[in-house]
């Protein structure tokens, strides 16, 4: 029969306890290392006084002070899960185990090997010691713990000496012969007393009766509530209303403010959020009122829309903010403005709309820079030193630039040079359209878009090296390794690209690395042939290096019908503002697509087509394509077919004539 017992000390509960919290914080607690230490290399990238400092604020607001270090709720979770942890393995580590295996050997405090003269010898010693009749009572030892210490002593004798009790303990393991099998409960007796079923049922139904449920119905209508990109779906809706296929960077704007009213909530009141709003209608004026109105018609910008559009605005005009918690919010802002943009692209992608798509990725940097937004701006407002205010006729050649600050001994020389190697200008290595397997590209066919790229400082002296400068062993490498591009899955080719550095972004709240979008498009009809593509970890250039550049690819499906068709592949940087006069901030290139007729190909090739394209004429889906009136392969007749069936004649004659 087995004995039940109750885990009063909470012994057995503690291992359980330790094994959940052990798998929930391991993986938790790696992340959050990881998180930390990629944050180490702040030091890698821009290396102008503005950029350093903005990285070292953002590394010492992510990370705290020695005086006043950085709580995090997630932090604080970890550091009291592994506390608990700590302290119930200390006390599971402690305690006193109370099934122990009977071993009389060690209860009378000798060797297993010992012989029946010494047993009785050892008997005898602790026999005059721990009698009850010569041992006292003291404060730690009652009469009851020196009477039972006596009969476990006599126990132990009698398992080694007396035959029955030691069969007793050989078969059963205690001297007593075969005992009760005691089952442990990991739980506490008082949990299921009658008395305090009440409470236990209670508790019971306020977790999974009310807490489980709200915590799983938060969940649940909170996620229908976002989009795929996880804005709101209120947000998803106005992007749809606001934008149109002739949409400018003011209704862009328009919709980007307008998203805020359900993205943002706000806590407290704004200290200094009118005299902000005063200094941006004094620089703006008409443009300002015209904002505001795009963003609420009917002059109705008020409450959450007015908070975030003046933050917005205030950034885009450089602004300082006095109050530090309305700085915070400010950055909080700004943070949130890549998702949102990165959503409103994605509606104006789907919809095709080039236009719409070019004003959002060119605000991505507008945002990234600090500059206001539909204004022709001069490159070097990026550059430490100058603003927006900066004449734009001045510096379309930021080298040129840079070596005429030197000549003029303008102060600003030294910064703005440290800004400028740090700059990241893509260069087009090669652009070709290619098909696999295929000389030309025919009608429906599968197409795709290599493009080739690396950055190069405009400061660099060295002049990169060009495909056709390559040799012809080179070029032939080259063209294997394009091939077996085209042929992965990836976008973009497996090369070794270095850590990439942070961009220039003096004015941007957290830390930044440069981007570009790919996106193929007819800007004749303002229409976009394939959607954007995000482009990375681009390698800088190296001359001595035969591949110094990344292969990226677009692909496609060819229109249906033959000509030549002219688009444009547009390379937008979400960091650095200025495509109409820098080339390694956005550039155009002119992209001719040839559709030629499958009789462009010689017979060999339209041969390999036929056999690639028609069905058998036997096969399910021949005769589905002779149903359609379509082509099919005929099926030659086998070359014993013919004897077969003059056998099966000449069988049958002389059948015939055997009946006869």
């Amino acid at each position: 029969m087995a004995n039940y017992h109750y885990d009063e000390a909470g012994n057995m509960a503690a291992y359980f306890v330790i094994s959940v919290l052990v798998i929930i914080l391991l993986p938790v607690t790696f992340s959050s290392l990881a998180s930390v230490s990629s944050s180490e290399h702040v030091s890698l990238g821009c290396q102008c006084t503005p950029c350093l400092q903005r990285r070292a604020d953002v590394r010492r607001h992510q990370r705290g002070s020695l005086l006043r270090p950085k709580f995090t709720r997630k932090a604080l979770l970890i550091t009291v899960g592994w506390a608990a942890v700590a302290f119930l393995s200390f006390k599971a580590a402690h305690t006193e185990v109370e099934n122990k295996v009977y071993n009389p050997f060690e209860i009378l405090e000798i060797s297993t090997g010992a012989t029946e003269k010494d047993i009785k010898s050892r008997f005898k010693q602790l026999s005059r010691l721990y009698h009850p009749d010569k041992v006292k009572a003291t404060i730690n030892e009652t009469l009851e713990d020196i009477a039972n210490r006596f009969v476990d002593i006599t126990k132990a004798y009698k398992s080694l000496t007396d035959e029955t009790i030691r069969r007793n303990w050989e078969l059963f393991g205690h001297p007593d012969g075969r005992q009760e099998v005691s089952m442990g409960i990991a739980l506490p007796k008082w949990v299921i007393e009658g008395k305090n079923n009440i409470w236990v049922l209670g508790v019971y139904g306020i977790l999974f009766g009310g807490a489980l449920p709200t915590l799983v119905g938060r969940w649940w209508f909170g996620n229908r509530q976002k989009t795929r990109d996880g804005i709101n779906a209120k947000t998803a809706a106005a992007f749809f209303k606001a934008l149109t296929d002739n949409s400018g960077m003011k209704e862009v704007i328009g919709a980007l403010g307008q998203a805020y009213r359900w993205e943002t909530t706000w806590a407290g009141t704004a200290v200094g959020l009118e005299e902000l709003e005063e200094q941006i209608d004094e620089k703006m004026g008409d443009q300002w009122r015209e904002v505001k109105d795009l963003v609420a018609p009917g002059g109705k910008c008020e409450g959450t829309e007015q908070r975030a559009l003046v933050l917005l605005y205030a950034h885009f005009l450089r602004l300082k903010i006095s109050d530090e918690a309305l700085k915070q919010e400010q950055a909080r802002l700004l943070l949130q403005a890549p998702m949102l943009l990165n959503a409103l692209l994605g509606i104006s992608a789907a919809r095709s709309w080039l236009s719409p798509t070019l004003m959002v990725m060119r605000l991505h940097a507008y945002v990234t820079q600090a500059l206001l937004p539909g204004k022709t701006v001069a490159p070097q407002a990026q550059l430490p030193g100058f603003d927006g205010d900066a004449d734009a006729s001045e510096g379309k050649d930021l080298a040129s630039f840079i070596l005429r600050l030197e000549d003029e001994g303008d102060i600003r020389k030294t910064e703005a040079r440290k800004a400028l190697e740090g700059w990241s200008q893509l260069d087009v290595v090669d652009m070709s359209f290619k098909v696999i397997g295929e000389r030309l590209v025919t009608p429906s066919s599968i197409v795709f878009l290599l493009v080739k790229l690396r950055l190069r400082r405009p400061l660099q002296s060295d002049a990169p090296s060009s495909v056709s400068e390559k040799s012809a062993k080179a070029i032939r490498e080259d063209k294997e390794k394009d091939d077996k591009f085209l042929n992965s899955r990836r976008d973009a080719e497996n090369v070794e690209v270095a850590t990439p550095a942070w961009a220039h972004a003096p004015y941007w709240p957290g830390l930044r690395k440069p981007g570009w979008w790919l996106v193929l498009a007819d800007d004749k009809s303002n229409r976009i042939v394939v959607p954007p593509m995000k482009i990375s970890d681009v390698p800088a250039s190296s001359p001595g290096k035969e591949r110094d550049y990344r292969s990226y690819k677009l692909q496609f499906q060819a229109p249906p019908n033959v000509g030549l068709f002219t688009w444009k592949v547009y390379l937008v940087s979400d960091t650095l503002v200025g495509e109409e006069s820098c080339q390694d901030i956005s550039a155009s290139f002119l992209t001719q697509l040839k559709i030629d007729d499958i009789s462009a190909l010689n017979a060999e090739e339209q041969t390999a087509e036929d056999e690639i394209s028609d069905p058998e004429e036997d096969s399910l889906a021949g005769q589905m394509a002779a149903m359609r009136g379509g082509t099919v392969k005929r099926t030659a007749a086998p070359e014993d077919s013919e004897d077969e069936s003059s056998t099966d004649e000449e069988q049958h004659d002389d059948d015939s004539s055997d009946s006869d």
